[in-house]
């Protein structure tokens, strides 16, 4: 008897919490931006890559598409001091459509890349159109050159007074969940200063671009719902 009252008790509750579940699967994430805050993860809202002689531009497009990159870092961690270490961040350079071009962080001095950068400022970040629909649309595969990919080299660092609020508007929009995050992690705003650009969007080898070449790109790009 007591095995089927267990039975009978864990059917309800399955009952009950089956909507509650399937309401979690098919939620958009709190972490994404979502169509309320200007994805561009859905295919009929990312806009053309730009013509892909332009590598300054395309250059600025991905950044600004892209929500998330790979910052590679020299470690400073026990057993691995001195090798590269590589963490996915999330990252905003503006809101759909009006980036700067600059890749903000919102930073913890728990995360280890943090503690690595404390010693050795600098830093490479890759970000890839494998992470919108652009390179899945058109069957790419995500190491193939044309699954357009840019790599940014050059130092972290803190963001100034004067730039605390094009950081934190630029991230908030874009990963509206870092508003709940822990006070007590000590976040902080920071952001790439950009030396060195490599744009691999083409067969042939990647292309240079100037950091002069980089934020002087402009386009008539638009977010979406603009």
């Amino acid at each position: 008897m007591a095995g089927c009252a267990c039975g009978f008790v864990r059917a309800v509750l399955a009952f009950l919490l089956a909507p509650a579940l399937v309401t979690l699967l098919v939620a958009p994430a709190r972490g994404r931006g979502g169509r309320g805050h200007g994805d561009w993860d859905a295919a009929e809202l990312l806009p053309p890559l730009p013509p892909r002689e332009n590598a300054a531009l395309v250059a600025r497009f991905v950044t600004n598409v892209c929500d998330w990159g790979a910052l590679a870092t020299i470690s400073t961690q026990e057993g691995v001091r001195g090798r590269p270490f590589a963490d996915v961040l999330s990252l905003s350079d503006g809101p759909p459509g009006k980036g700067s071009g600059v890749p903000y962080f919102y930073l913890s001095p728990l995360q280890q890349s943090v503690g690595n950068l404390q010693e050795n400022p600098y830093a490479t970040l890759t970000m890839s159109l494998a992470e919108t629909s652009f390179c899945r649309k058109y069957g790419f595969d995500p190491q193939s050159p044309l699954c357009a990919h840019i790599i940014l080299s050059g130092t972290v660092i803190k963001v100034s007074e004067t730039e605390m609020d094009v950081a934190k508007n630029s991230l908030f929009i874009r990963h509206p969940e870092m508003k709940t995050w822990p006070s007590s992690h000590n976040w902080f705003f920071a952001k790439l200063n950009i030396t060195n650009i490599w744009v691999l969007d083409y067969f042939g080898g990647p292309k240079i671009v100037t950091p002069a070449e980089y934020y002087n790109a402009t386009s008539q790009r638009r977010g979406p719902g603009q």
